[in-house]
Formats: structure tokens, sequence, C-alpha cells
């Protein structure tokens, strides 16, 4: 019984709160409608100023006035009456209030002793499931975390797997071009007299164009193009299984110490779109600030983009401010020679000896036999993809050429120079010219005015 009082009292509460406070609002809203719509009788303008203010110094005295409209003492019950009936409700109110908070106790307290609580049974059932061999709540969260960081993992070397295969699917075959032999066998990616080391195994040179900025400021990100003109479309290069492929393209930049390749959050939009998803990679780890790229495509990246970020010496003490020296290599096709120094069937074949072609046999690579004069001979390997031009029985003389030359590439190397300022000395330099302008106009308009002074006086 105390129970069920104890539920039902605070919907009783409630109940008789709603009702309290139904009745002062429609007491209230009466009043104001009343008030609002007084009818007042007909009367000149004078009549009704003077009305007005005569009814407003008697209210303030507590009087009415002769002439005032009968519903103003109307007004002044249902006001009291509302006043009246609001502090009926808000003692109504507090009391229920109170009721309910000692109600809620008493049923707080009577639960606790009768039924357990939402805890008591947690630990019940955490109990059960130890006893049982269950894994803990605490271990199975751990386990889900884990499962959670592998399923990341796998999503995350899916994707650049994924990219991966993309950004190889559109590049040429890597057999075409090995700028990796460059960085495993040449520490230094330039030579003392400064012939960069791709020049090794690319023997025939080809110009190339490189444009950059003449002046950057410090830790700032700016372009260099470097373009490798071709005829991409007509000239295909010669592929190691003797085929006839598309041309590919790479090229290597050596900045000066401090300057490296641009972060690539820090790359605005329009240089990413201008990139077409070039990858360029550090030639190795000590030395950032010289980058490679390729092989690529060369009717794609005809014009390679390469983002670079200033250094700032105020960050670092070894770079300072000046006029420095950058070089620049462009490759297009295949080289002739391997690391090994084997010559690559990119090369024109030549003969070891001078008489006569008594033999050729073979099918890819091909092998000639030259007979001598004096009765020796000497069997030349012709690699595959080259196209003969000796027939049997033909005479031919030493170092002649006895193939085509298929050799459609080249490299090409250009130096440049940049300067790497300040923006005080550019301030600077900006005061001194402007100063230097204003004394020159001030000269200037001073000796107008002499020579206008010297003719007035008749000089």
């Amino acid at each position: 019984l105390k129970l069920g009082s104890v539920r039902r009292h605070p919907f009783l509460a409630m109940m008789r709160s709603v009702a309290l406070a139904s009745v002062v609002g429609v007491v209230f809203a009466w009043c104001v409608i009343g008030s609002a719509f007084v009818v007042v009788g007909p009367s000149s303008a004078d009549a009704r100023v003077g009305q007005t203010v005569s009814a407003s110094s008697q209210h303030f005295l507590g009087s009415s006035p002769a002439g005032a409209p009968s519903s103003s003492s109307s007004v002044g019950l249902s006001a009291l009456a509302a006043v009246a009936l609001g502090a009926v409700a808000v003692r109504a109110l507090s009391a229920g209030a109170a009721r309910k908070t000692e109600t809620r106790a008493t049923f707080v307290s009577v639960g606790s002793s009768a039924a357990p609580t939402f805890r008591d049974t947690l630990i019940a059932c955490h109990a059960q499931a130890s006893e049982a061999g269950a894994p803990s709540v605490a271990e199975v969260d751990g386990h889900i975390e884990e499962l959670e960081a592998m399923a990341k993992k796998a999503m995350a070397g899916a994707a650049s797997a994924a990219c991966a295969m993309v950004f190889t699917g559109s590049m040429a075959d890597p057999a075409s071009a090995y700028p990796i032999f460059a960085q495993q066998n040449f520490k230094e990616p330039i030579e003392a007299n400064g012939r960069i080391a791709c020049a090794n195994c690319h023997l025939q040179s080809r110009p190339i164009d490189v444009r950059l900025p003449h002046t950057v400021l410090p830790d700032t990100i700016f372009k260099i193009m470097i373009e490798v003109p071709s005829k991409w479309e007509s000239r295909k290069q010669l592929l190691a299984t003797g085929e006839k492929g598309d041309m590919n393209v790479g090229a290597i930049a050596i900045l000066p110490d401090g300057f490296q390749l641009a972060p690539k959050d820090r790359l605005p939009k329009p240089t990413k779109k201008e990139m077409k998803g070039l990858a360029w990679v550090q030639y190795s780890k000590e030395k950032p600030n010289v980058v490679v790229a390729g092989p690529v495509p060369g009717a794609r990246y005809e014009k390679m983009i390469l983002p670079v970020l200033a250094p700032d010496p105020a960050a670092n003490k070894n770079i300072h401010f000046d006029k420095l020296t950058v070089n620049f290599g462009g490759n297009r096709g295949r080289g002739q020679v391997y690391p090994e120094g084997n010559q690559s069937n990119v090369n024109q074949f030549n003969a070891k000896l001078e008489g006569k072609v008594v033999s050729i046999e073979g099918d890819a690579t091909k092998t000639v036999t030259i007979q001598g004069a004096d009765g020796s001979s000497v069997a030349q390997e012709v690699l595959p993809g080259a196209t003969i031009v000796v027939n049997v029985g033909d005479t031919v003389k030493k170092d002649e050429p006895i193939t085509t030359n298929p050799n459609v590439g080249g490299f090409g190397q250009e130096e440049k120079d940049i300067v790497l300022q300040d923006v005080d000395r550019v301030y600077a330099w900006c005061a001194f010219a402007t100063s230097l302008f204003i004394a020159q106009l001030a000269f200037v308009l001073k000796k107008k005015q002499f020579e206008k002074v010297q003719l007035a006086e008749g000089f």
C-alpha cells in the first residue's frame, strides 16, 4: 500500500499543478482582453483628452474619475483576483514539490531494501561469466580494438596497392629505362667535371628546356618545368625483346643544399593539377636536395612539373642568401650501356674485323661471322631488334656499321641560376629607389623654378 501510494502521488500532484496553472492563465487572459476592449462613449476630442488626463491623475491618487467607464472597477477586481489565485497556485506548487521530494526519498529507501540495484545485477553477471571461463569486457574490447586496427591496416595496404597498380599501369615497361641503376651505382649524382651520372649510360645527346623563377623567397613553394621535347607519336623506341614501343621519359634535378621536394600537404591545387600525378623521389637518403622522376610515358609527361620548397636561413644557419646553381638532366628512351659495361640492343653494331661476311644465323639474337684475309674469323653477336644492312658474301671494313642505329632517344642536361632573396633586402632596395627618384624629381623642379626666377629678373 505504501509503495502504490508513493507511485500515484506524483501524478496527482502534477495534475493539481496543471489545473491551478490553467485557472491562473484563463483569469489573466480575461483581464487583459477585458481591459483592451473597453467601449468609451462618443464625445469630442477635447473632452476625451481631458478625461484621459484626469483619469490618469486620479488613478495615481487612488480615486476613480466621475466620467470613467464602469469597466475600470471590473478590471481592478479581476487583477486582484488573479493575484490571489496566483499566490494560492504558487503555494500549492511549492507544497506539491516538497511532497514529491519526500515521496521520491521514501521510494528509494524502500526500493533499496526490497530489490537489488542494477549495479548489483551487473556484478552478479560478471561473477557468473568469470566462473564459466568467459573473457571479461575489457578483454573483449581489447580484441575488438586489435581487429579494427588490423582491418584499417589491411584497407590501407589494399588502397596503396591499388594506387601502385594504377600508377605502374600508366607507366611504360620498367625494362625500358633504369634510373635505379644510377642511384645504386653512383653515390654522387654529378661528377667533378659537371657531367650527370645518367650520361654514363645514355650516350646520345639531346636538348632539354628548363624554366624556373630567377628569385625565390625563404620558406616558399615554387615550381620548375622540365621539358623534354621529342616526336613522341611517330618515334618508337626499341624494347629489350626487339619489339618497338612507346618512348619513356625521365628527369633529375640537383638542387642547392637546403632545397627539397615540396611536401604534399602544402602543394597548391593548381600545381597538383599541372603535375598530372607525376611522382618525384629523392636520389638517396643522404641527398634530399636531389630528386628523380621516371620512367613515365613521354607523350603524357613531355613537360614535367617539379614543386620545390625553398629553405629558410632563419631556421638553418648553414643556409645563406646567395645566388645558387641548379643542374638538371632529362632523358628520353633507353640507354646504350648497362651498369655492368655491356651494350644494350639500342646500339649500332660495327664489324670487328675486316673481311668477308660468311654467315648470318639466328632468329632474335643473330650471329654474323666475318672471315679475314689471313683465314681468321670472328663471330659477332647482334642483339634483337637491329636491322642488318649486310648480306652473306659482302666485304666489310673494320668498324664499318653492319646494322642500323635504332636509338631515337638521348640525354641532355642544363645548368641554371637561382637567387635566394631576403625580403628585407627587397624592401630596402624599393625604399632606396623611391628616395632616389624623389631626390632627382626635386632637383629637376628646383632647376625649373630657378630658371623661372632668372627669366623674371631679366637674366
